[in-house]
């Protein structure tokens, strides 16, 4: 009997979504060998969806070729990285001067709360890096849907960005973190008195400032 074309969709997007958050999580490492039989007994699904998940994460940078032919997970060199950087800022930028126009009492009281749990994790003795994380991703994802826009959403989903920044904050000390939390507050500030130009100039600084402490925490190769 033939597969299902639901059901075979739904499979691919599973071990795409499996395989690209053990990338995310740092559970597959730059330059781990993607293989499908292996993942394929991780995922639980046969190798077709697996493959079908592979050429979406090929497409989307998350994992290269080697030389050799091999798929595996992506790293990425300083000119990579800096494009990420200078993309994020263009697009994140765009994206606070929509939301100041938009952005709702609701989710101005949702940035303020967001951004009060990362000065927490921030203020414990041992920073909780996690939560900081979390609450971070959090942070930009709302001021995203208070843009309200669909073609904004997509163009950033693409950019490899998630990996970028957990390996940057994991080298943070508290300061850089305080830093990072004092400027999501001066973003609120902006989106409070609607004013598009500061909020874009607030964000554009933010990623920029993020592309300079993820340098400074990288081993020069």
């Amino acid at each position: 009997m033939p597969d299902n074309p639901t059901s075979a969709g739904s499979a691919a997007d599973r071990a795409y979504a499996e395989i690209r958050g053990l990338i995310l999580a740092g559970d597959a490492s730059p330059g781990t060998p993607l293989r499908e039989e292996a993942l394929a007994d991780i995922v639980g699904v046969s190798r077709t969806p697996i493959r079908d998940a592979l050429r979406r994460l090929e497409v989307e940078l998350y994992a290269v070729r080697t030389p050799g032919g091999r798929l595996v997970v992506a790293d990425w060199d300083s000119d990579d990285v800096a494009e990420i950087f200078a993309l994020r800022a263009m697009l994140e930028g765009h994206a606070a001067a929509r939301a100041a126009r938009r952005v709702t009492p609701a989710q101005l009281a949702e940035l303020r709360q967001c951004n009060a749990a990362i000065e927490a994790a921030v203020a414990l003795p041992q920073p909780d890096i996690a939560r900081f994380l979390a609450e971070n991703r959090r942070f930009h994802d709302i001021i995203l849907s208070a843009s309200a826009s669909a073609r904004l959403s997509t163009m950033l989903a693409g950019l490899v960005e998630q990996p970028i920044v957990r390996r940057t904050a994991t080298r943070y000390d508290r300061a850089d973190l305080a830093r990072s939390a004092h400027e999501h507050g001066q973003l609120i500030q902006a989106f409070a008195a609607h004013d598009e130009e500061w909020a874009r100039a607030v964000m554009t600084a933010h990623i920029r400032r993020a592309l300079h402490a993820f340098q400074d925490a990288t081993p020069s190769k």
